[in-house]
């Protein structure tokens, strides 16, 4: 995907999720979102935060005393206090920009639309497709950055295979379902398992050492 590409795919998302956010009821804003302790207002708001520059950052980190993790959740919980039209506003917003937070690539962005447009519409089932090509490569990259996913090292001795996009990745028994799904999956999103098949969903579900699939948002990021 070269970069026009990418920035046409994370447009196209944000817009299309401003488009299912306009829609949700009043309970709808309040409901638990697949992100550890954030609302679908709080995922909606985070995601409105994604051109915080230094100006911004670097007093929002001294506030949650040199922790990102609390800096994220502070900011998203600050922000969803904002009415849901403004949100959806501000989401819609980024739609044509190319500017990204600070410290990040031009994945950042595309994991993010990716992943929290599924943390919001799943626990409401709603229908959202995720793009196999765009989701293979968001994936690709999470496997590859350590901090703050570690997706390698919690799904060890697993072998993740995307169904739909011939995404691979990992060794040992095998994980497959769609591109999307290993996405979240990989994010730390354990909701996903039953989702999936191959017989390291087993091992992942068993809980075995060095194959922990996380929880939704242990990142810190949503």
């Amino acid at each position: 995907m070269d970069r026009d590409a990418l920035w046409t795919t994370i447009d196209d998302e944000r817009s299309s999720l401003a488009d299912l956010l306009a829609e949700l009821t009043p309970a709808e804003w309040e409901q638990p979102s697949l992100c550890a302790d954030w609302r679908v207002r709080e995922v909606a708001a985070h995601l409105t935060l994604a051109h915080m520059g230094a100006a911004a950052a670097l007093p929002a980190l001294v506030r949650a005393r040199g922790s990102f993790d609390r800096m994220v959740r502070d900011t998203a919980y600050a922000a969803a206090a904002a009415p849901p039209e403004q949100l959806v506003a501000g989401l819609r917003g980024l739609v044509g920009s190319r500017r990204h937070a600070v410290g990040t690539t031009e994945l950042e962005p595309l994991i993010d639309v990716l992943v929290h447009g599924q943390d919001v519409a799943l626990p409401l089932g709603r229908e959202r497709p995720v793009p196999p090509g765009a989701a293979a490569v968001a994936a690709t990259r999470v496997w590859s950055m350590g901090w703050p996913f570690w997706a390698r090292r919690r799904l060890r001795g697993v072998a993740l295979a995307g169904t739909d996009s011939g995404w691979r990745a990992g060794s040992g028994p095998e994980v497959r379902g769609a591109t999307g799904d290993l996405l979240l999956l990989v994010t730390g999103r354990r909701q996903v398992l039953p989702r999936l098949a191959g017989p390291g969903v087993a091992r992942l579900t068993a809980g075995v050492p060095g194959a922990s699939a996380g929880r939704g948002g242990d990142d810190g990021r949503g």
